[in-house]
């Protein structure tokens, strides 16, 4: 009766189904014959314990490598796999020192501060007296040095030298070591960082503490007795600035990003953290006659300056904000502390008065050094007269700075050339004690330091 109340319709619908369920339990039947005919394979979990497990890579993007773009593992001879691990961080290159270098840093005394924050120049013209002779002319280290300073000593004069891959090179000018053996040229290289040297720095009044940092999140200290740096600090961020204050030799402040932090040496770590800017810090500087007021420079187009003292950990507002059209590289105060001079991709070198710094004057300076070579960063002389700055025809422009009558000016007056400086030096650093002595570093790992002729 069911049957004859279906419509043929229904009807076939019902056929069909019952044809489907029979073609698919013989396909059953013939996948469990097939199943049976093969042998049975060890599972999975014996099988892991007869073969050892392979190595996790752990990946890591560049920002936390502490990697600028430019340094990407896609550069020529770099391996497309995971990357070989890097040498120990504190483990030092067979060279050492030789026994006079070495006891000049270890007994190096405190040198005098210098009358007024900053050496007498009285009557020396840059563009006149500065020469390069040849013998002054030293490969350092290996590829693009970032970053360059001239020790405070005294007595000596003696650079060091921090490239793109973690190397940091001393270049003993005074003395070369009179056998054949490592380090008869002056030089002597150690392995300290796994990244970028961002910032060397020594306090003054402790030349023998000498701190280093770099794009993979490390501070170093270097232990002269040892001549090996040990990790004081380490985060995941890089380090591109590093600076002490004029009266703390035991601070270090240091831009991780776009934050500010304090690592107190006492203390072993960082008690302090501003976030102070909207991106990336380029440089830190405080002002020598008043050491609570600093500068800070930025990629967000803007240089802030700060008082330490009222300065909270959020919220904390800049006593002045200087805003450009482009980021800027560097920031910095005359040896006075009456001016502030700042480079900015902007192609242009400027300076302010810092007692009114809606009074400036700008100098139009070709500052895209591009991918390859180190951005150049404006520094001061000997006094409050003169500016140096790398410019791309491998020489030194020399900026004549002049305040009177309440009316600043400057202008380029020299262009330092010289057939032993084969490359474009983009980082300088000057002797504190020695007028004349002016060091500039290359993207090829020379220094070529000027002196008085």
């Amino acid at each position: 009766m069911a049957e004859a109340a279906l419509t043929d319709y229904e009807r076939r619908r019902e056929e069909n189904i019952r044809r489907n369920e029979t073609i698919l339990a013989s396909l059953r039947r013939k996948a469990a014959e097939l199943s049976a005919s093969f042998p049975k394979r060890p599972k999975k979990q014996q099988q892991s314990r007869a073969s050892p497990a392979s190595p996790v890579v752990l990946r890591r993007s560049l920002r936390t490598r502490g990697v600028p773009p430019s340094e990407s593992s896609a550069s020529p001879g770099a391996s497309t796999t995971s990357p070989a691990a890097p040498p120990s961080p504190t483990k030092p290159r067979t060279v050492r020192f030789s026994s006079s270098l070495a006891s000049a840093l270890r007994d190096a005394p405190p040198p005098p501060p210098p009358e007024g924050g900053f050496c007498a120049a009285d009557g020396f013209d840059a563009g006149r007296e500065l020469v390069l002779r040849p013998a002054d002319v030293r490969k350092v280290v290996a590829g693009r040095i970032l970053s360059v300073r001239i020790l405070p000593l005294a007595d000596r004069t003696v650079v060091v030298a921090g490239n793109k891959y973690g190397n940091i090179g001393f270049w003993d000018v005074d003395r070369l070591v009179e056998d054949d053996g490592d380090g008869a040229d002056g030089v002597f290289e150690y392995f300290p960082h796994r990244g970028s040297v961002g910032g060397i720095v020594m306090h003054p009044a402790a030349p023998r503490k000498i701190y280093s940092s770099s794009y993979h999140g490390e501070i170093c200290l270097m232990d002269i007795e040892k001549e090996n740096f040990n990790i004081i600090h380490l985060c995941d961020y890089p380090i591109f600035s590093l600076c002490q204050a004029p009266n703390s030799p035991g601070s270090l402040y240091f831009a991780e990003g776009n934050d500010l932090k304090l690592f107190d040496e006492r203390m072993g770590r960082v008690p302090t953290t501003w976030n102070l800017h909207d991106n990336r810090i380029n440089s830190i500087d405080f002002r020598p006659e008043n050491p609570h007021i600093f500068a800070t420079s930025s990629t967000d187009r803007t240089v802030r300056i700060w008082d330490v003292r009222s300065m909270k950990k959020k919220g904390q507002e800049s006593l002045n904000v200087l805003e450009f059209n482009r980021a800027i590289q560097s920031a910095y105060f005359s040896p006075s502390g009456n001016m502030l001079a700042t480079t900015s991709l902007d192609d242009t070198v400027r300076i302010f008065n810092v007692d009114n710094f809606d009074e400036s004057c700008i100098l139009k300076h070709d500052n895209r050094t591009g991918r390859w070579l180190s951005t150049f960063k404006a520094i001061w002389g000997w006094n409050d007269s003169n500016l140096f700055v790398g410019n791309m025809k491998r020489a030194i422009d020399v900026i004549s700075v002049n305040y009177s009558e309440k009316r600043l000016t400057a202008s380029y007056i020299a262009f330092l050339e010289s057939e032993h400086m084969t490359a474009i030096p983009c980082r300088f650093s000057l002797h504190p004690y020695k007028v004349g002595h002016l060091a500039g570093a290359s993207s090829g790992g020379k220094v070529f330091l000027w002196t008085r002729a």
